[in-house]
């Protein structure tokens, strides 16, 4: 299958469904990444700007995924909505080029106001072509629906642990959802609503055979 991630900031896709993409990759799905801001202006101070840029560099190195099946945007972070057009331009311009069978996005209930953009943008342009699933990102949001859920073991998550580990800037603000702990806690409680050592799961916006 060719799969779509499409990831606001760099880190979110890692966040929300990397234990899935790791599963993805072992199973030889063709995989296309889409980052629309590095979050500059989010950075420690003093560190380069193009930091999250790099360590994004480095978690596409360590999964195989060359240069070609990814592209980086430097939109400026929580300023996604003045770029909405030029957003869904890409985004229709790569279901022609790409043709994704899956398209994974962020929720539609997420509060970041630039995860909403690309959720919103994600339906306008797949909505007809595409299956469309969200990642889950529990700190931005009052409800999400666990509609769907991707099986893992424990190999997949400690790696979905190193990947996280690239992003040294992020640990240096001791955010809690990049810990080792909140991690394998989450995949836990998904993994025992599937019957699985792990999981992540999705909502599902549509769903195409």
């Amino acid at each position: 299958m060719n799969i779509l991630l499409l990831s606001p900031h760099t880190d979110d896709v890692e966040l929300g469904c990397g234990g899935s993409v790791i599963r993805f990759l072992e199973e030889g799905h063709n995989i296309f990444w889409l980052v629309f801001s590095t979050a500059e202006e989010s950075l420690p101070e003093g560190l380069p700007k193009d930091t999250l840029k790099r360590e994004f560099a480095r978690v596409a190195s360590g999964l195989g995924i060359d240069s070609g099946h990814c592209r980086v945007f430097d939109f400026r972070v929580r300023y996604l909505d003045k770029h909405r057009q030029t957003i869904l331009e890409e985004l229709v311009r790569i279901s022609k080029e790409f043709r994704p069978d899956i398209v994974i996005g962020p929720s539609l209930k997420d509060f970041h106001p630039d995860h909403n953009i690309v959720a919103s943008e994600m339906v306008r342009a797949f909505k007809t072509t595409s299956s469309i699933i969200c990642y889950e990102l529990p700190w931005n949001h009052m409800t999400f629906d666990t509609q769907l859920f991707i099986r893992l073991n424990k190999q997949h998550i400690a790696k979905k642990c190193e990947m996280l580990r690239n992003y040294q800037s992020q640990w240096m603000k001791e955010r809690a959802y990049f810990s080792e702990e909140f991690v394998y806690g989450l995949a836990k409680v998904r993994g025992v609503q599937c019957n699985s050592e792990y999981a992540e799961a999705f909502e599902v916006i549509r769903w195409m055979i």
